[in-house]
């Protein structure tokens, strides 16, 4: 299907800015996926890793490809000398297929934005293509985690015996006064976004970072990442409810040799971070005003903002596409 009427429109701000995104993230994947598979066992785990490999560099040239008939330059993201495929074994094959679940989930949020705003039709054909392949991987890892028996379901609730409407206010409460049991959604929220900080506290691996300000910062974020995890289950066990959340470091080997470098690892860490940090929804879903979200939303964006710096100073972050600076190039103008 062809659109000449499209024929001499330009990417939008937003199609360039989200091209140059899933550059930058698919290529930090696929040096994630290539060590993976140097020392993955399971041969099922390893078929689902080399489809995500398959993927990545799928999507990475479809990037280019689009980013170079714009005449756009192409990001320099992620590549070989990011990833040290001879250091030993740094994670176990039950963590890389936690990873991929967890990755396939972030990538729903991550390519739902841009599928929404794109205008050009081959942009809007590529984020339908990369959504519909996420789909059916995240649901093949999940059918192979059930299978294993790794997955981790939220608790079951009563079923209820007939509708009822709210008419208490105290609904909203939970700081002080008789608080309401959890509802369903804030259980499932919690479970999830408890589920999700064992695993970044498990890739958090400090012992192989080269520069003590990096060790120290992943360090700080293992200890974020356990007292989130403390939280969300402090808020399921006042109701007896088990937390689900699986505490996943055991899973990290002894390695002290560095699989990645310190900028890939930054990185991934401050990506996680971000997502982490956006407990809108789970806001909007429970409405109880104790469980937390904001003030970790504070605590997890102050996290991801340091990372964030120590990449600027290090030289660890591409700048993306911005809008020109018009004020200053009227003022460089009006001094000459």
């Amino acid at each position: 299907m062809k659109r000449h009427h499209e024929k001499n429109m330009s990417f939008t701000s937003g199609e360039i800015g989200s091209l140059w995104q899933a550059y930058q993230y698919e290529s930090l994947m696929n040096c994630g996926m290539q060590f993976f598979l140097r020392h993955v066992e399971d041969t099922e785990i390893k078929k689902l890793l080399k489809k995500s490999l398959k993927l990545s560099i799928k999507r990475i040239n479809k990037v280019e490809e689009l980013l170079q008939e714009e005449d756009h330059p192409l990001p320099e993201g992620f590549k070989d000398g990011d990833v040290n495929l001879k250091a030993p074994r740094l994670f176990s094959d039950t963590l890389y297929l936690e990873y991929l679940i967890h990755k396939f989930q972030m990538e729903f949020s991550n390519y739902n934005w841009p599928i929404v705003t794109a205008v050009k039709l081959p942009i809007q054909q590529f984020y339908k293509e990369v959504m519909r392949d996420t789909m059916k991987m995240e649901m093949e890892t999940k059918e192979l985690l059930k299978k294993k028996g790794l997955l981790i379901r939220s608790p079951y609730v009563a079923k209820m015996k007939n509708v009822s409407y709210i008419k208490k206010d105290s609904f909203l409460s939970g700081w002080f006064g008789n608080r309401r049991p959890l509802m369903a959604l804030e259980i499932e929220q919690m479970v999830f976004n408890g589920k999700r900080n064992a695993l970044g506290q498990a890739v958090i691996a400090a012992q192989v970072a080269k520069a003590k300000e990096v060790h120290d910062y992943f360090t700080k974020g293992r200890e974020l990442s356990k007292k989130i995890i403390r939280v969300f289950s402090d808020k399921l066990g006042e109701v007896y409810l088990p937390s689900a959340t699986m505490v996943k470091t055991d899973q990290v080997m002894e390695s002290i040799e560095a699989s990645f470098s310190d900028k890939m690892m930054m990185n991934l860490i401050t990506t996680i971070a971000f997502e982490i940090s956006r407990y809108g929804l789970a806001i909007s879903m429970g409405p109880r005003h104790d469980l937390m979200y904001t003030r970790l939303s504070v605590d997890v964006s102050a996290y991801a903002n340091e990372g964030a710096n120590i990449m600027i100073d290090n030289a660890w972050i591409e700048q993306p596409t911005i809008a020109a600076g018009r004020k200053h190039l009227a003022d460089k103008k009006s001094r000459k």
